[in-house]
């Protein structure tokens, strides 16, 4: 730091020199929020940004400035404050000069947006929300203290008039009535016509019956009542001719003569799509059936074991469907006396192909040795 500084150590210079975020950006932050500057806290945030300090940096150390004048709020608390000497005082005039509430809540959402920080996509536009929120913060959130306790604000402190409107009724307005005329009430059975007379000594006196709805037409579509059907007439109808029943087949038993046949026609198979090295290891194999579900098929050679797993898939398949039984697999052993003879090189890991050349060729152990050379096993 002296050599670039030419012999001239400062405060500004070491922060510059060791791009450090001074404690002087939080102050400014907290000013332009508390002024409800939110151009001037986006831009110093811009002038932080430019410097290489990321968005989560900035919002841990804004936290842990916030963290430090709730603690200078009480004087109980003031030893826990964690700030260079000489810096006390001015967190101290600062904190007296902001709310309790204020640095509650602006701590509540700094906490908040480092937590999903990482979620963000746009981390960029994730920090300027959070700073446009602290500015307008203290206009958001108003507390009030009421009888020594903290509530909250009322936005509203009297009755509102607000405009009600009546819900008009469904039923059909009653038809109106002359003079000297009476109406008379519907009978209570409504498919039957109303059976009373009015007695009245005025002879132009009329009835008026209220006019009953008429009965509403079943909607298309609904199902007519009757006898309950079946599930399987049910599905009948609704399948048409396309319904049948199939009936289960039997599984048939694994026999040497009928496994025998299978197989030979499977070969067959084999030579019409003109596999045919697969066509000699099916007819070598040896057949030996272990139970009524499974057989093993014995082979001479781990090729002729490779061409056989390679159409298992298919035989399995052909197999089952022949005999009726799902159940149905079998086994491919190489028979012992019979196994290939792995040359020796393909037998040996890199390790032993060294000791044997160098069992040979001793100059070659002598050669690693003098020349200090790691082999790579």
């Amino acid at each position: 730091i002296v050599s670039f500084t030419n012999g001239t150590v400062t405060y500004q210079n070491t922060l510059e020199h060791l791009n450090i975020l001074d404690e002087d950006y939080f102050f400014q932050l907290l000013d332009c929020m508390r002024r409800q500057d939110m151009a001037g806290a986006m831009l110093l945030f811009d002038q932080i940004n430019r410097k290489g300090f990321e968005g989560d940096l900035v919002l841990n150390g804004f936290a842990e400035f916030i963290r430090n004048l709730l603690v200078c709020k009480d004087a109980k608390s003031a030893s826990l404050l964690e700030v260079v000497e000489g810096m006390q005082a001015k967190y101290i005039q600062v904190a007296q000069q902001t709310s309790l509430s204020y640095l509650l809540s602006a701590l509540n959402i700094l906490n908040d947006t480092e937590v999903n920080y990482k979620m963000a996509r746009n981390k960029r536009l994730h920090v300027e929300l959070a700073l446009i929120k602290l500015s307008f913060l203290q206009q958001a959130i108003e507390l009030t203290t009421d009888k020594g306790t903290v509530v909250k604000k009322k936005r509203v402190d009297g009755p509102i008039a607000f405009k009600t409107k009546m819900i008009q009724s469904l039923a059909p307005p009653a038809p109106p009535t002359l003079p000297g005329q009476a109406a008379v009430k519907p009978s209570s059975n409504p498919t039957q016509p109303s059976a009373a007379h009015l007695s009245s000594s005025t002879p132009e006196a009329k009835l008026f019956v209220a006019q009953t709805a008429a009965p509403t037409p079943a909607p298309v579509g609904t199902i007519k009542t009757g006898p309950k059907k079946s599930l399987l007439e049910a599905l009948k109808e609704k399948a048409g001719s396309n319904y049948e029943i199939e009936e289960v087949k039997e599984a048939m038993p694994l026999t040497e003569e009928s496994l025998r046949a299978f197989w030979d026609a499977y070969i067959v198979q084999l030579e019409q799509q003109l596999k045919h090295s697969a066509v000699g290891t099916f007819r070598i194999a040896s057949l030996e059936i272990e139970s009524d579900i499974h057989f093993t098929v014995r082979v001479s050679a781990v090729t002729a074991q490779k061409f056989i797993e390679s159409e298992k898939m298919v035989l399995i398949d052909q197999l089952q469907t022949q005999f009726n039984n799902r159940a149905i697999n079998f086994t491919i052993l190489v028979e012992e006396g019979e196994k290939e003879d792995v040359p020796l090189h393909m037998r040996l890991n890199s390790k032993q192909k060294f000791e044997r050349i160098a069992e040979q060729y001793p100059l070659v152990r002598e050669l690693r040795d003098k020349l200090r050379l790691e082999i790579d096993y």
